[in-house]
């Protein structure tokens, strides 16, 4: 049945599948360290089969598709478009939660960049991530009162969190969209720029899943790994493949996994599919995120 059938317009349709797209193609990348991946299906930390979280992914679909139509209904990110998303995620989280658990991080990334994209269509990456911002400014006064796991980490360390990344404006998705360009443009295969995009990501990202299991140093430690292996020369050079065999060992046996970036990455590989000259192209968001300087880091007791 297709998304008309049931009364949703087509582009809202096109968006969801794009951002699920993006999910399952996070999933299939290997070798993610620490993270689920082919390769293994059971063994990670998350101890979730990999098949079952490729299956939970689709259940994201129809929130998506309403929280694009609902956004384009809207017109504009203000508050009411907030708490409107706020009520459909937490539906949306149920409904994946009968399908296997999971993508709750994705779900927050996913759903922000999909009704920022719905709001103004044929808008670049940058626009799309700036759109996201003003939404996410907005607070969710429908939300349960009750703290999240990441915001009591958040607050306990003084991370920025996925609330955090969301109202500064996705910094590591444009970093990772940043990533993929310049990965592809030295020849880097796909996999290759993905797992660079991942990586740079991992090196400066304030994980609250890490901070929870691991802490302060523990973080430093995977922001330390992620680093040396993109300081090797990436993922498509023999040097950093070594590096990052290593370090998805150690993060394996530690069972740390970096469930924060693996989000954030499908928010790039979803912003990267919306690029209007085509995937990998260069584009007005390229040009502006290369430009822009990472800012200083705000938490000196995390920093790597």
């Amino acid at each position: 049945m297709t998304g008309t059938q049931h009364g949703n317009d087509p582009a809202d349709e096109a968006l969801a599948r794009a951002a699920v797209d993006a999910l399952i193609g996070q999933l299939a990348l290997a070798p993610k360290p620490g993270l689920p991946d082919p390769r293994d299906l059971t063994a990670r930390a998350t101890r979730r089969d990999h098949s079952a979280l490729r299956w939970s992914a689709r259940a994201l679909l129809p929130g998506l598709t309403a929280m694009a139509g609902t956004a384009r209904r809207t017109g504009e990110p203000g508050a009411r478009l907030r708490a409107d998303l706020g009520a459909i995620g937490r539906s949306t989280e149920h409904t994946v939660a009968l399908a296997g658990g999971g993508h709750r991080g994705a779900l927050w990334t996913l759903g922000l960049l999909v009704a920022a994209a719905a709001l103004r269509p044929g808008a670049t990456p940058a626009g799309i991530t700036a759109l996201a911002k003003e939404l996410a400014a907005h607070p969710d006064r429908r939300a349960p009162r009750r703290p999240s796991r990441g915001s009591t980490v958040s607050a306990r360390y003084g991370a920025a969190g996925a609330r955090g990344e969301a109202r500064a404006g996705f910094p590591h998705v444009r970093r990772a969209l940043t990533a993929l360009t310049t990965a592809r443009s030295q020849g880097a295969t796909e996999p290759q720029a993905r797992l660079d995009a991942l990586l740079t990501v991992m090196s400066t990202l304030q994980d609250t899943e890490l901070l929870y299991t691991a802490g302060p140093m523990g973080l430093r430690h995977v922001q330390a790994g992620a680093r040396g292996v993109l300081e090797a020369g990436g993922t498509a050079t023999e040097p950093g493949a070594a590096a990052l065999r290593a370090l998805d060992t150690d993060l394996t046996e530690r069972t740390w996994a970096p469930r924060g970036s693996g989000a954030l990455l499908a928010g790039a590989l979803f912003l990267d599919a919306l690029r209007p000259q085509g995937r990998g192209a260069e584009s007005p968001c390229g040009s502006a995120a290369r430009a822009r300087p990472a800012p200083a880091h705000p938490y000196p007791e995390l920093s790597p």
